[in-house]
C-alpha cells in the first residue's frame, strides 16, 4: 500500500441518504415546511442510477426531488420497505449532537453540556430543564443523530446516512451501537437492519403516535458480535443464504444412465460427467466396468434393410471394439489413469 496523509481523516464517500419523512410547504404565509412521516424507508441521492437501484430492491417510483434550501435537485424514491438489510462500516459510525437550525444554517450543536458553537452550557436544559426535549419543535433543540452504513447489495463502495431527530431512538441507537463497539473496537463490518418502528405513548391524557428508527443486530447472536471483530464473509452472509443457494444439485442417477447406454462410448460419457462433478467413487467405477463389459458381449445387430430410397445405412467397424476407458484419474490413484475395463 502507497503512503497516506497520517493528518488527513480518511472516510467513505456518502452516497445518499436514508430518511423517514419529507417535508411539504406551508399552508400559512412564510410558514416553516409541513413535515411528513413515512411508514416505509425513503432513499435519495444526487446519482440516479443508485437511486433506480433501490427502486428495484424495495419498490417505488423514482422521482426528481428538490430538498429544503438551496440545494442542488436530486433523485428520491419512497420505497415499500419499512427495513433494510445493512452493515455497520468500521470505526464508530455513529454521529450525536442536538441542534438547531434555520434558513441561515446550523444555530446550535449541543452534546447536552456544552453548546459547542459559543462554548455555553447547554442553553436548552437552562431554560426548560430536563424534560426540553418535550417542548415545541423549533423552540429547542432537536436530538438529531447520525448513522452511516453500507447498503450491500446497492452499486458502488460508500456509505448511506440515516438520519432521525427522535429522541428515543437516539437513545436506543446509541446503546446498540456502542454495545457493537465495545465487542468489536470498531474493526470489520458489522450486519444490522434498519427498521422503522411505530410507536405510540400516552401523555396528560393524550395519545401520540411517531415512528422510532431501530437499529437490529442481524443474523448473527449477542456472543458473535460481542466476542470481537466478525469475518468479513460472515458479515456480508450472516444467515448463510448465499451458502445454501450455492447447495449442489441432487445428484444424478449414474446407474440409470448407464442401463440406458447403447454403446462403451456411452458408458464412458457417464463415466465422464461423474468424475466432472466429483461423484466418481469405486462402487461406481466398478458398477460402470461391469456394464461395458456387459455391452461388449451383446452380438452385433443385423443392419437394418434399405431405406424408400433403395440406400443402406452404412456402418463403420473397428479391427477390435476399443477397450480404452477415459484417461481420468479414479479415486485413490492419483493421476493414473484407468486402461482396462
Amino acid at each position: 500500500m502507497g503512503g497516506r496523509i497520517v493528518t488527513m481523516q480518511r472516510q467513505a464517500r456518502e452516497l445518499g441518504r436514508l430518511r423517514t419523512g419529507w417535508s411539504v410547504p406551508s399552508d400559512k404565509p412564510n410558514g416553516r415546511p409541513r413535515p411528513v412521516k413515512s411508514k416505509t424507508w425513503v432513499i435519495t441521492s444526487h446519482a440516479e442510477h443508485y437511486v433506480i437501484a433501490a427502486a428495484g430492491a424495495w419498490g417505488g417510483t423514482v422521482e426528481r426531488w428538490q430538498p429544503q434550501g438551496a440545494g442542488a435537485p436530486q433523485f428520491r424514491v419512497i420505497t415499500e420497505a419499512q427495513q433494510l438489510d445493512a452493515l455497520l462500516p468500521p470505526g464508530d459510525p455513529l454521529s450525536q449532537h442536538n441542534e438547531m437550525w434555520n434558513k441561515g444554517g446550523c444555530m446550535r450543536r449541543c452534546n447536552g453540556e456544552t453548546e459547542q458553537l459559543t462554548r455555553q452550557s447547554c442553553i436548552c436544559l437552562r431554560q426548560f430543564g430536563e424534560d426540553w426535549h418535550q417542548q415545541p419543535k423549533g423552540a429547542v433543540c432537536s436530538a438529531t443523530t447520525r448513522l452511516n452504513v453500507m447498503l450491500p447489495d446497492m452499486p458502488d463502495l460508500g456509505v448511506w446516512r440515516a438520519e432521525t431527530h427522535s429522541f428515543y431512538a437516539a437513545n436506543e441507537m446509541a446503546g446498540t451501537v456502542d454495545m457493537v463497539l465495545s465487542g468489536t473496537n470498531g474493526q470489520g463490518l458489522v450486519p444490522v437492519t434498519l427498521r422503522i418502528e411505530p410507536r405510540s405513548r400516552v401523555a396528560e391524557g393524550k395519545t401520540k403516535h411517531f415512528p422510532v428508527v431501530v437499529v437490529e443486530v442481524r443474523g448473527i447472536t449477542p456472543r458473535q458480535a460481542l466476542s470481537g471483530p466478525i469475518s468479513t464473509a460472515l458479515a456480508l452472509d450472516p444467515t448463510g443464504s448465499r451458502a445454501v443457494a450455492a447447495i449442489e444439485a441432487p445428484r444424478p442417477d449414474y446407474l440409470a444412465d448407464a442401463d440406458a447406454a447403447l454403446t462403451v462410448d456411452d458408458v464412458q460419457d457417464v463415466y465422464r460427467a461423474a468424475h466432472a462433478a466429483g461423484h466418481l467413487d469405486d462402487a461406481l467405477v466398478t458398477a460402470l466396468k461391469a456394464r461395458a463389459e456387459a455391452l461388449k458381449e451383446q452380438p452385433a445387430t443385423e443392419p437394418a434393410g434399405p431405406d424408400e430410397d433403395g440406400a443402406y445405412e452404412v456402418e463403420v467397424m473397428e479391427d477390435e471394439p476399443s477397450a480404452g476407458w477415459p484417461a481420468v484419474a479414479q479415486p485413490g490413484q492419483g493421476n493414473t489413469a484407468e486402461t482396462g475395463a
